[in-house]
């Protein structure tokens, strides 16, 4: 496959997965305004803007004020982070990238999924953060959650499993990885803020990775943050756990073999190992799990650098006949 293809995929889906997430997060976060305190929701959009390195637009997100000013907060925080244009993670930006990739690389998708993208896309052009507050904006990330996921379903259902198949799955799985890592940094350094934690925080994050039911099953209804987190983590299980979406990166990578550049293959490719081993033997050993998280996610950081450099960007004058 051409690298320039190779790369508009690997992003194309790395973009769509990232919309995926913001929206989930946004959902479960508007859903909280609603009757939740004013601590719970300040601890929600600490916790989001941690994760995404990002400084809000209306300063800083310290706990306190009056609950009105906090629910205005509220709508230039969920403008910012879906219709802001000029934030590169805003759902807008997300959107508008992947359908751009998915534009370039028509030759190598069915016509299908292009439909689907552009259909979606067309649908959010159309619509302002003033448009969905007045109503249910909860119901609009809900709509966006599930135009993404139909995306990915008829991709299932429609694309030949190429390399191009394979290159969207390594960037999905690989930005689903590297956001859950940062999430949940950010939720520690969100609890260690408020100096304390209530259920309520574990409980939301079960709700943003779908995990409520798992864990009821698991340990019935009482939260222990430890349990949540080591479930989020590494239960393989679970559809957007860490564990399993690295598990993915590897078997994409041993999929895919050697790259042109074939030292950062296999670099690429061991490097993929260590963090699922890191993950399913490391974690129940270890007391520091934050600092674990910290040294995943920078992996997850120089996986994409090496995944970059073996497939995508390597120079052409080294690899001529």
């Amino acid at each position: 496959m051409l690298s320039r293809s190779a790369q508009g995929l690997y992003w194309m889906g790395r973009t769509l997965e990232r919309a995926e997430h913001l929206c989930r997060l946004l959902r479960n976060q508007v859903e909280s305004l609603v009757d939740r305190p004013v601590r719970d929701i300040h601890f929600g959009w600490s916790r989001i803007y941690g994760s995404l390195h990002r400084q809000p637009p209306v300063g800083n997100l310290e706990p306190g004020g009056d609950e009105d000013f906090t629910l205005a907060d509220s709508y230039t925080l969920a403008d910012d982070l879906t219709f802001e244009r000029l934030n590169p993670a805003s759902v807008w930006s997300c959107f508008y990238l992947g359908r751009e990739n998915a534009r370039q690389m028509r030759h190598c998708i069915s016509s299908d999924m292009w439909s689907s993208l552009n259909l979606a896309y067309l649908r959010l052009q159309g619509q302002r953060i003033e448009d969905i507050w007045r109503t249910s904006p909860e119901d609009f990330y809900t709509q966006t959650c599930r135009d993404i996921h139909a995306f990915g379903g008829v991709a299932e259902a429609t694309m030949y499993r190429d390399e191009g198949w394979r290159f969207i799955r390594l960037g999905r799985f690989i930005e689903r990885a590297q956001l859950a890592s940062s999430l949940f940094l950010a939720h520690m350094a969100a609890a260690k803020a408020q100096e304390e934690s209530l259920d309520s925080d574990s409980t939301s994050l079960l709700h943003v990775y779908r995990a409520f039911a798992a864990y009821k099953q698991q340990h019935s209804v009482e939260i222990e943050p430890d349990r949540v987190m080591t479930l989020v983590v590494t239960d393989p299980r679970l559809p957007s756990s860490l564990c399993r979406s690295l598990d993915t990166v590897a078997q994409e990578l041993e999929a895919i073999g050697p790259g042109p550049v074939t030292q950062d293959s296999a670099a690429a490719a061991r490097l993929a190992g260590r963090l699922c081993a890191l993950i399913r033997y490391d974690w129940p050993d270890v007391e520091d799990h934050e600092a674990l998280l910290r040294k995943a996610n920078r992996y997850c950081r120089d996986l994409h650098d090496l995944i970059t450099a073996a497939y995508m960007e390597y120079p052409i004058e080294d690899h001529t006949p």
